[in-house]
């Protein structure tokens, strides 16, 4: 418990006297995180949408690939983006290796899958008879889209909130292809993991409160998003 109490104590001290390294590894945290996380949007969203609505051959087998991505291990990820990002893979030429771009890249591929796995299964389960109403009124494909995204909102901004909470949790990935340099791709779980490495454990857990502080800001905003404008149910 002292430990405990006095990793407590290091997280007031870091937050109430503004820790110059604290901020910086709390700001690239929240740039690297939320920026995979809008891409992994911008991917995962369409693409589940797609899965949703269209019938092809091989359909049930690429849910069942963005299913089976949702459960991909971080250190796996870290492991395939290292091997394309270093200098002789097939992304060698970027130069982004140990970069927060290349961390950028792991927590995309991370996210991703848990965007559009959460989008197909918001969007499974609208009402079949609203896209059918929605095309005979005259609705174009990117209407139908929009019209379809904005019934399953709920559904959707649980996806976001899910694949935020996928990679500013995760450590392994990071690590791998950012190297958890000091001033550059330290990010606040790297920044814990090597904390608890050297035997500071008190600092570790005022980290890794700082971490679950953000980690609750976010969502909580998110959170605010997803439910503005729902009527709670009325005790009867």
């Amino acid at each position: 418990m002292e430990t405990i109490w006095q990793g407590v104590k290091e997280a007031i001290h870091l937050l109430y006297t503004r820790d110059p390294e604290t901020l910086r590894i709390t700001f690239l945290t929240l740039r690297v995180s939320g920026l995979a996380t809008l891409i992994s949007v911008l991917i995962g969203v369409p693409l589940g949408i797609l899965l949703a609505l269209s019938r092809f051959p091989g359909r049930r087998v690429l849910i069942s690939l963005v299913n089976t991505g949702m459960a991909l291990p971080p250190v796996v990820v870290g492991l395939w983006v290292s091997i394309f990002l270093w200098r002789n893979g097939p992304l060698g030429f970027l130069g982004i290796m140990y970069t927060p771009a290349a961390i950028v890249v792991a927590q995309t591929v991370i996210a991703a899958p848990v965007v559009a796995g959460f989008t197909v299964a918001g969007i499974s389960q609208l009402d079949p008879q609203l896209t059918l109403q929605l095309t005979a009124l005259g609705a174009s494909r990117w209407q139908l889209y929009w019209l379809l995204v904005r019934e399953a909102k709920l559904s959707i901004l649980a996806a976001v909130i899910a694949g935020f909470g996928a990679v500013v949790s995760e450590v392994g990935a990071s690590t791998m292809v950012g190297g958890n340099i000091l001033g550059q791709t330290r990010v606040l779980t790297t920044a814990t993991v090597m904390e608890v490495s050297k035997g500071n454990y008190s600092l570790a857990i005022g980290v890794s409160i700082v971490l679950l502080l953000l980690a609750y800001a976010v969502t909580f905003a998110l959170t605010l998003l997803q439910q503005r404008g729902r009527q709670p149910w009325l005790m009867r």
